[in-house]
């Protein structure tokens, strides 16, 4: 097995463990959230940096801990098929961050080139740390130096596409989309997706100064390295976080200088900010106060001004109609694994029929607030058909007013391999490629554009 990129220096034998001790506690930490508490990694890890047991550790140290989560999480498939090749027994019950432990252990000796002493020895140590794990210490030494030993040839003896993908959304892509496409899917998710900007203007100049890349939409691509806070620009709001997919439904409502639009689902706020830029007047509409007081604080970075609503996008009725809606709505977040890869081990089947629910709501009552003739896009970052064609489907059979507005192939940025002239709009995150995996790629995003007659 290869690492996707270069992992961060391991300690050396000659310094003293403990030097690297606090990051692989912090990565133990994390996993032992996402994977047993079923909590998502960046709530967890935004709650461990802003005052948790990550808020003391040197940047160095932060970034350790936040590979050997993303690798961890990557390639957990493989990495518990080597392990179960060695837990005769099975893991026992109620053993602390005893998994967690394992797991990153592991990921540090197959796939980050830390040496095995080092990898073995912090994980002995944090087992010794935690009180429910302590017991188990010579149970984790034995393994990892088995892992160590072996574990790379098992592992090399296993698809890494199919092996790190849960069954659960393997069965899902290959019913909808064939084996092949599932294959080429999951294979994405193996490698950190880059960090894509959208910029106020100078695409080239910023690409330049950030050492990335200008996309063929004119968004900048970075490779993810450091902290985008620190970023030049960033705390002049001359640009924001956005990737490339996400940036292409709010294209789809075409020109929209002048027109009161509606942006539903709003927060953290890109979209929106895409819309004020474009000259529309907007209503951004969000039932969360921490993420709309998120949307406010990025809009005010970025010198932007919005009118903002909190309310339930599913009921809410303001007095006046709207020109045109811009409907992002919660989803199963599957088109997105690259950059989280905990969704496949947070989300299920029952999510998504649970989440199905929810968008029909938001379809109908967005529907209602459009003028006649009015724009509507719907959207989410799913790659499930139930969020995404089907919805539309069942939504034009309820309500024979609504029409998909054809599409014109050169709107989103000129690709007619996921804008079709019907009017729909899928992406697949194996897409946008360029010359390397890391640079490459794109969310997976379905979005429609759609017209109420009368």
């Amino acid at each position: 097995m290869t690492a996707s990129k270069p992992a961060p220096e391991a300690p050396s034998r000659t310094r003293d463990h403990q030097v690297g001790l606090p990051a692989r506690r912090a990565a133990a930490n994390l996993l032992n959230a996402v994977l047993q508490k079923k909590q998502p990694l960046d709530d967890v890890l935004g709650r461990a940096q802003d005052g948790g047991y990550m808020f003391d550790l040197p940047a160095r140290d932060r970034a350790l801990a936040r590979a050997i989560v993303g690798t961890s999480l990557r390639r957990r498939g493989q990495i518990d098929a080597v392990l179960n090749n060695f837990l005769e027994r099975g893991l026992p019950a109620k053993a602390g961050t005893l998994y967690p432990i394992l797991l990153s252990g592991a990921a540090q000796l197959l796939l980050m080139n830390v040496p095995p002493h080092a990898a073995i020895d912090l994980a002995v140590r944090l087992a010794q740390w935690d009180p429910r794990a302590k017991r188990y210490d010579k149970l984790v030494n034995a393994v990892l130096r088995r892992v160590a030993d072996k574990g790379e040839g098992i592992a090399a003896g296993l698809d890494p596409a199919r092996a790190n993908t849960p069954d659960w959304l393997w069965d899902r892509w290959v019913r909808a989309w064939g084996e092949a496409r599932a294959h080429q899917i999951a294979a994405s998710h193996l490698v950190e997706a880059p960090r894509d900007l959208t910029v106020k203007s100078d695409p080239e100049g910023w690409a330049e100064r950030l050492e990335g890349r200008v996309l063929p939409s004119g968004s900048v691509r970075l490779l993810p390295k450091g902290r985008i806070e620190e970023f030049p620009g960033f705390s002049d709001g001359e640009w924001w976080v956005q990737d490339v997919a996400a940036a292409l439904p709010a294209r789809m409502l075409g020109d929209v200088a002048g027109k009161r639009v509606a942006d539903l689902c709003a927060a953290p706020g890109g979209k929106t900010a895409q819309l004020l830029l474009a000259g529309a007047d907007v209503v951004a509409v969000d039932n969360s106060a921490t993420r709309l007081k998120l949307l406010n604080e990025n809009l005010k970075r970025l010198g932007l001004a919005a009118e903002t609503v909190q309310a339930d996008a599913a009921t809410w009725q303001p007095e006046e109609r709207f020109d045109a809606i811009l409907l992002d709505a919660p989803c199963s977040s599957t088109g997105t694994i690259r950059r989280h890869p905990d969704i496949p081990y947070l989300k299920s089947d029952k999510d998504i029929a649970e989440l199905a629910g929810l968008q029909a709501r938001l379809l109908d009552n967005a529907v209602s607030l459009l003028k006649p003739g009015g724009r509507l896009v719907y959207s989410t970052c799913s790659l499930e058909p139930e969020e995404g064609e089907a919805q539309v489907a069942a939504l034009m059979a309820r309500n024979p007013a609504i029409r998909i507005h054809p599409l014109r192939p050169d709107e989103p940025f000129g690709d007619t391999e996921w804008a079709k002239a019907s009017g729909i709009l899928r992406t697949f995150p194996f897409q946008l490629q360029l010359d390397s995996p890391e640079w490459s790629g794109m969310d997976g995003f379905f979005a429609a554009r759609l017209t109420r007659e009368g």
